[in-house]
């Protein structure tokens, strides 16, 4: 049951970060140009989403370096490396360029998820117990 809560914490958090995200960009593109525009919206989104899901989703008790870097690293690795992947292989799987990326951002939603969960913010440092190892 928990991690269902935390997993609608981290869904509301997507969307408040999506919404930060397009706003901030149609405010800006037009003095800034589209890409200096989708840099400063899509980094406010992202310093969004690490306060508000480590604080909030994960529970941290304070955020560290550590975890600014392993976010940083494992939300790049989902947006920059797995994500093109995915695109590519909805697309050698004969689906449309819109069904690819709406696919790739839903895979990409639960690899930032396992992501945050289990590297960025694991449970034994918010003192929740995990589950007994075999």
């Amino acid at each position: 049951m928990r991690h269902r809560a935390t997993a609608v914490r981290f869904a509301a958090v997507g969307v408040c970060n999506t919404a930060i995200d397009t706003v901030v960009f149609v405010l800006l593109h037009g003095a800034l140009g589209i890409t200096l525009a989708n840099f400063v919206s899509t980094s406010a989104g992202m310093v969004f989403s690490f306060v508000v899901n480590g604080l909030f989703t994960f529970r941290a008790e304070r955020l560290t370096l550590r975890h600014a870097l392993l976010f940083v690293a494992s939300t790049g690795l989902v947006m920059w490396v797995a994500q093109p992947l995915l695109i590519h292989g909805w697309l050698w799987a004969q689906s449309s360029i819109w069904f690819a990326k709406l696919a790739s951002i839903g895979c990409s939603l639960v690899l930032n998820f396992v992501a945050y969960r289990y590297v960025v913010w694991p449970a034994e440092h918010r003192g929740e117990e995990t589950p007994a190892r075999a």
